[in-house]
């Protein structure tokens, strides 16, 4: 019997994609269980009927094939769902019974002075005011770079971190928050580098890191959408996750930036159509934040090493290829790099963290950020998605965050002390 954990946006989708409000009294998230072709087939027609917008599988094409397919139930159309549901005979059974407490918990409007920075979700002025300030506070160590304005021209800022100066350093690349909804991606982020400058000389691990390599760290790949998210309370604005840029003959708004890389472009399980969540935009590297970061990475093509892209969730530790079923060249390297990775977390925290290729692992897709940076050279190229596999989903709680960001950073580090290891062995 195959498990379809689902949750789905059930909305009007006119209303979502021209204004994104959208007015819900108690959103719920069903576990549902299917047990033939058929009744999968019935959950497909639900969801495209509906109008709807799957939330991790994203594509109705997907049901059939992942064992995990996540959607989330809107109050106004909750009852028109379950009574489709019974009368198809699909067992189904309320998993969470209130998102909007989880995004209340989220955006916490009773915020105190002493509430810990890092362990909360931050808005985009906070971030924003938080790069000024750690560039100020970390001045011989940080240098904040612009590379580019979003399509709604706010800045795109990376972070370079530096311990050692010396010329030819090699270096890494971080990326967070290129999906809006996915808010552990941004807070790990900050995370990370707060915990790099404070523990530089410090800890042995990260003082070796930043002596060998320069970091360049941007802590919100898609600032517009990401502020989207934050502008109301309402589910359909919390759960966005394109870009917001506008469509060419079309009332449908955003392009999913890791679906605009030039990485087998638009072929492998992307759309093309405006309204999709996967919508690949008119062109490889249409937008403005793609651009940005391609542009950034081809001119530091001779030192970037390592490329890390950070997502969630499904606590998985992937890496290329998405768009090809065909196996990279360091693939026993990099598979058992990644092995290692899950066995420290697991002895961490207990979760399990599974590991591979993308196409293998989660599914086919093309356009993918870490895919178009492998074949640009940089021969360690990475997505990790975080926690965790579901219970919570994109509406992880604050009080998680911590293990959430202990668990990327032992990844981070682990991938980076075996790669700062094998270069200065190479070079010997």
């Amino acid at each position: 019997m195959k498990v379809l954990l689902v949750l789905a946006f059930l909305m009007n989708l006119d209303n979502l994609l021209q204004t994104g409000d959208c007015a819900s009294t108690r959103d719920q998230v069903l576990s549902i269980t299917t047990s033939t072709s058929e009744q999968e087939e019935i959950l497909n027609n639900i969801t495209t009927s509906c109008k709807a917008m799957l939330w991790r599988v994203f594509e109705p094409q997907y049901i059939k094939e992942e064992g995990e397919v996540h959607l989330l139930v809107l109050a106004e159309n909750s009852q028109a769902v379950k009574e489709e549901l019974q009368k198809n005979n699909i067992k189904h059974q309320v998993w969470l019974d209130n998102i909007q407490d989880l995004i209340d918990m989220q955006m916490d409007s009773k915020r105190t002075a002493h509430s810990d920075f890092y362990e909360r979700f931050n808005t985009l002025e906070e971030i924003y005011d938080w790069i000024n300030q750690t560039s100020q506070l970390y001045s011989n160590m940080v240098e904040t770079v612009l590379i580019g304005t979003s399509f709604e021209k706010r800045p795109l800022y990376v972070l370079k971190l530096s311990g050692e100066k010396r010329a030819e350093k090699k270096a890494i690349w971080m990326d967070c928050g290129i999906h809006a909804r996915e808010w552990i991606s941004p807070a790990f982020c900050l995370w990370f580098v707060n915990h790099m400058l404070r523990n530089y000389k410090g800890d042995q691990d990260v003082t070796l890191i930043l002596d060998n390599v320069d970091i360049y760290v941007l802590p919100v790949f898609n600032p517009d959408g990401y502020k989207h998210t934050w502008n109301s309370t309402a589910t359909v604005n919390r759960m966005w996750r394109k870009n917001r840029s506008h469509n060419k003959n079309s009332t449908c708004i955003g392009v999913d930036l890791n679906r605009n890389f030039d990485a087998n472009w638009c072929n492998e399980k992307t759309s093309k159509d405006p309204c999709s969540v996967t919508y690949c935009g008119p062109s490889p590297e249409s937008e403005p934040e793609t651009q940005a970061v391609a542009n950034f990475l081809r001119s530091h093509n001779d030192s970037v090493q390592i490329y890390y892209a950070i997502h969630s969730y499904s606590q998985m530790l992937l890496f290329p290829y998405s768009y090809s079923l065909d196996k990279i060249p360091n693939y026993d390297e990099v598979s058992d790099m990644l092995k290692d990775v899950a066995e420290k977390i697991k002895t961490y925290s207990g979760n399990t963290y599974s590991y591979g290729p993308g196409a293998t692992t989660i599914y086919l897709a093309s356009g993918i950020s870490n895919d178009w940076a492998y074949d640009q050279g940089i021969k360690y190229s990475f997505t990790f998605e975080l926690q965790d596999r579901g219970r919570y989903g994109f509406l992880l709680p604050p009080s998680l965050i911590s293990q959430a960001c202990n668990e990327a950073l032992i990844a981070v580090k682990t991938v980076a002390l075996r790669v700062i290891e094998k270069t200065n062995s190479d070079s010997q």
